[in-house]
């Protein structure tokens, strides 16, 4: 177990930059809002059928 009673560092801000530099790298250029996809909505996936030799699912007889 970790003892979390003692004397803490304390780091600046620029050491802080500094060791999330050296642990990740450098960060990727920000995206633009012009290179942002556009989603859309759309309705939910039919429900798979309950029994496996349902004609609606294999392209038997379409119900009316």
């Amino acid at each position: 177990m970790t003892d979390t009673t003692g004397p803490r560092e304390r780091f600046t801000d620029e050491e802080l930059a500094f060791l999330r530099y050296v642990r990740f790298g450098e960060l990727p250029e920000r995206v633009s809002p012009a290179e942002w996809v556009e989603t859309a909505e759309t309705d939910p996936p039919e429900p798979f059928p309950n029994r496996r030799d349902d004609p609606r699912h294999w392209g038997g007889v379409n119900p009316v």
